[in-house]
């Protein structure tokens, strides 16, 4: 679904190199077999690896550089990016020659045209490179702030997106200082937007479906994000922007701009992170509730603009029955997803120095998410993945919408509750949709004051709405004389015949129908027509 944004960044800057470099940029997955990774670096024959490291990489890096060294025992492995950054003497250790802390845009050009030169006199010198001397570990501190941004999106670039999610970077750093984020704190950059508008312009006519921008908080210059958004908004386009911000630092002039926002144009992805005030003050969370409530609110009363609210579960001083408070205020928003992740202590973090202080068990291997803490046990750990896996799996899929709103209103159940008690019936993983629907629905009925049939009816009616083409399981589906009466009235209504899986017959004799081309660019649901009767 992704592609990689670092290492094309690093490649172009490589044309400002005073040596001549051949570079091949390789991007794999973490679901490829190592060696199938192993075969592709060696099939350029490289005398330098460079290698962008992240927690969802990591684990599988040392293995894959052992592999790669016994194959080019001459070969030089430079390495950056953030799980590296804060982590040098491990990733020299496992055998990096050099690794990166910070931007290296301007300084891997420079270390290339030392290792093609055999000169590296001046390696103390360059910013941001750390290497092993003697038996010491050399730190250069990266001092070099990039004026403007590399541009990654060449012709190669752009020829290996073929409909992947782009990502977009017009600034780096945030000026707030959440303590569990490796950017709190940090220098806030911008590119310019002369160079921005053209990135953006360039990337919508490639012809990617989403295009993510990777500003920590793309909105902390009001200003510039008026102005930027102003351009999107007037694009000829039908690409999807997906940005993150901060939904409190909105004013009245930037919500009515976004309220011209063709429908679909735009996603927002906000982080609530939590309503209990003590967690967000011990993690220096600053973040106005009430506003980013009510910005809310009017954004989704518009409804052109797709949102997605995020809970991190773990904080400092936030108990369980803490959390089940801000997962109920932040579902009752009626965000479209409702994302609940696990703190995760990052090297370079100012929440991971705390840890021990603040008695967070944690694990040691990437992602480094935590394990139980003073207000968590394991147990509520579970519970919490539970209520976790359950969310993923209907709500923030679009799948059962309508089935949960019945749910809730007739059990008595709060929404944390509900999904515990789902999360406990299948794992997120490997559970196909028809086996999940059938789990969801013999344990829902028998949630208290449930009428079975009008939950057949929802589940039906949902499936039709959200899973194009996909059959609804046998246990649930009318079949025969009477399905065949829904596909003619289907017919007769649309003017062409559609596929079976895209009528039903309901448990009240009512025709249920799917108009599969006919899908919601906010929320990706299609138009259903429920009035027939036979």
């Amino acid at each position: 679904m992704h592609t990689a944004l670092s290492v094309w960044l690093l490649a172009d800057s490589v044309m400002h190199c005073r040596l001549s470099h051949d570079v091949r940029v390789i991007e794999t997955n973490i679901n490829m077999d190592n060696d199938n990774i192993v075969k592709q670096v060696l099939s350029h024959s490289p005398d330098v690896i460079g290698i962008s490291v992240y927690i969802w990489n990591a684990l599988k890096l040392p293995q894959i550089m052992r592999s790669l060294h016994e194959k080019l025992p001459k070969a030089q492995f430079i390495l950056g990016g953030p799980e590296v950054s804060y982590n040098i003497k491990y990733w020299l250790d496992t055998g990096a020659s050099y690794v990166f802390q910070g931007e290296g845009e301007k300084s891997f050009p420079i270390i290339l045209d030392m290792l093609k030169s055999n000169d590296i006199s001046h390696l103390k010198q360059t910013p941001g490179v750390c290497f092993k001397c003697d038996d010491e570990i050399c730190i250069n501190p990266n001092n070099v702030q990039c004026d403007d941004f590399a541009d990654p999106y060449t012709d190669a670039y752009l020829e290996t997106l073929k409909g992947k999610l782009a990502y977009l970077e017009t600034s780096r750093g945030c000026p707030f200082k959440c303590a569990y984020c490796l950017s709190g704190g940090t220098v806030t950059s911008f590119s310019s937007m002369d160079t921005a508008k053209k990135q953006i312009a360039k990337l919508a006519k490639s012809g990617v479906k989403t295009i993510k921008f990777v500003d920590r908080t793309f909105n902390c210059n009001a200003k510039r994000a008026y102005e930027l958004f102003e351009c999107i908004i007037n694009l000829d386009t039908s690409c999807c922007f997906h940005f993150e911000v901060a939904l409190d630092l909105f004013d009245e002039k930037m919500l009515l701009l976004l309220n011209r926002a063709p429908a679909g144009r735009i996603q927002l992805e906000a982080g609530i992170q939590s309503f209990y005030t003590p967690a967000l003050e011990e993690v220096c969370r600053k973040v106005k509730l009430e506003k980013a409530q009510d910005n809310m609110k009017q954004i989704m009363k518009v409804g052109n603009i797709h949102l997605h609210i995020d809970l991190i579960a773990g904080l400092p001083y936030e108990k369980l029955a803490d959390f089940k408070e801000s997962f109920n205020k932040a579902y009752s928003l009626g965000a479209h997803a409702l994302q609940l992740g696990f703190l995760k202590l990052l090297h370079g973090s100012k929440l991971r120095e705390s840890a021990d202080r603040l008695g967070i068990v944690y694990s040691k291997e990437p992602p480094y998410e935590i394990i139980k803490s003073p207000w968590l046990s394991e147990y509520d750990m579970e519970i919490l993945k539970q209520t976790e896996s359950a969310l993923q799996r209907t709500y923030n899929k679009g799948r059962f919408l309508s089935a949960l709103q019945y749910l809730l209103s007739v059990t008595g159940k709060d929404p944390f509750m509900l999904f515990q008690g789902m999360g406990a019936i299948a794992d997120n993983h490997g559970v196909p949709l028809d086996e999940y629907t059938e789990l969801f629905f013999e344990y829902c009925k028998s949630l208290p004051h449930v009428n079975a049939d009008k939950l057949r009816d929802c589940i039906i009616c949902d499936m039709l709405r959200s899973v194009k083409g996909k059959s609804i399981p046998a246990s649930l589906k009318i079949y025969g004389e009477q399905h065949k009466k829904a596909l003619t009235t289907a017919r007769n209504f649309f003017g062409y015949e559609i596929h079976h899986n895209e009528a039903a017959v309901l448990s009240t004799g009512k025709y249920a129908f799917v108009d599969s081309d006919s899908c919601d660019p906010v929320t990706g649901l299609y138009k259903i027509f429920v009035d027939f009767v036979l």
